[in-house]
């Protein structure tokens, strides 16, 4: 069979652990027999970022930027233990954030749902898409140790040599600081990215922080996405009969798991994070979700949204055959694939993304899975390893 052409590559960032053994496999099994593929390849393996000073992490984003399409697997962000184990030389910050703040972009992920796999909480009937602030906040912190009393300030020194200092806390003991930020262009290109990805997908649009405890840096978000909707979207969203709402992430969760699903989840960095897992699992499985950044400038990056599947990798380093679900890091290859296909006009391209994904999932609804989804399934299925699903999956591509 003639393989598909490409025009264009896709940037690839390999990854760490389990997850690079999958991305691999996946490559070997369900594309390279079908695509012709062209990608400029990125090793964020975690050692090759510490023997490039993660240098590579920043070439990435940049070769993103210029072909416009990438697709990266699951990383490791050390922390202590991470550094000892792999005689680190810096504890480097995470990868997703370094590329997130150089394409300054926003986090689009949503639920891959199958039939035979129901929502935990009842009343869900259509996937909950979380919108993902990718800039700043903690990701790009400064923070600091304190191992002696005295006081920290915030402070900020204009252009024009004006001063604004605040005392931040008086330390009597030890404790911890940090300081982190955001920039007014990030949150207008955020709240832009949100209102567009409503309008294109016809669903309604919420928005959460929690501007009654952080004044004004969540008030800051709140205010630009009120003004961004009064003057560029509020007539288009009346025209589709959309609804835009700012409300409280403690109040939102409540509305969430009240809701029957159906609507985008705008929210700041931190909370996109820890909601979208939320939404993930309740779906089904972390293994089960998309996720794509795409930036101002048209730049797109697809990602598994889980991690790298480190106690599977230790197992499969002692002979066995895990049952780690690939089908998020399928996707990933699948978005990618088709975005250089809509970019380029290389229908086949996009269409064999179509069939990829069908593939994927009518493997699951006949009955054979990944041991994570067959406690979840209401139908008779049987749990194979990774390798086994893959090849399940391949049969049904022909």
């Amino acid at each position: 069979m003639e393989k598909i052409g490409m025009l264009s590559p896709i940037v690839e960032m390999d990854g760490d652990e389990m997850t690079r053994i999958l991305w691999k496999m996946i490559k070997e099994e369900l594309i390279l027999p079908f695509v012709d593929l062209k990608t400029e390849y990125y090793d964020l393996g975690l050692r090759n970022r510490d023997d490039t000073e993660d240098r590579v992490t920043t070439e990435a984003a940049e070769a993103i930027k210029k072909w416009k399409v990438g697709v990266k697997c699951a990383t490791i962000t050390p922390n202590a233990q991470r550094m000892e184990e792999y005689k680190l030389r810096k504890m480097w910050k995470s990868p997703n954030g370094t590329i997130r703040s150089v394409l300054d972009g926003t986090v689009f992920r949503a639920p891959i749902t199958v039939s035979c796999i129901k929502p935990y909480v009842r009343t869900w009937e259509k996937p909950i898409t979380v919108a993902r602030h990718a800039f700043g906040d903690i990701y790009r912190a400064a923070e600091r140790v304190i191992d002696r009393p005295g006081r920290a300030e915030l402070l900020f020194t204009a252009e024009d040599g004006s001063v604004f200092r605040e005392t931040i806390h008086d330390f009597t003991g030890p404790g911890v600081l940090q300081g982190m930020f955001n920039r007014d262009s990030s949150i207008r290109s955020f709240a832009r990215a949100c209102f567009g990805y409503a309008v294109s997908c016809r669903q309604d649009l919420w928005f959460s922080a929690k501007d009654t405890i952080i004044k004004q840096y969540d008030g800051r978000f709140r205010d630009i996405f009120a003004e961004v909707y009064e003057t560029e979207y509020k007539e288009e969203f009346q025209r589709l009969g959309l609804k835009y709402l700012y409300t409280l992430i403690d109040d939102a969760v409540a509305r969430v798991i009240r809701s029957s699903g159906g609507f985008i989840w705008a929210c700041k960095n931190y909370d996109g994070d820890v909601m979208s897992d939320m939404i993930s699992t309740a779906f089904g499985s972390l293994a089960l979700m998309t996720s794509v950044l795409m930036s101002p400038d048209g730049c797109f990056e697809y990602e598994a949204a889980h991690g790298t599947v480190t106690r599977h990798y230790y197992r499969y380093l002692q002979g066995e055959k895990p049952s780690s679900n690939p089908v998020a890091m399928i996707f990933a290859w699948s978005g990618a694939l088709r975005k250089r296909g809509e970019l380029d006009g290389t229908s086949e391209l996009a269409a064999f993304a179509d069939r990829l994904e069908r593939a994927c999932i009518d493997t699951i609804e006949s009955g054979t899975v990944t041991g994570d989804l067959l406690p979840l399934c209401d139908i008779p299925a049987v749990a194979v390893s990774s390798e086994d699903y893959l090849k399940a999956v391949r049969a049904r591509l022909g």
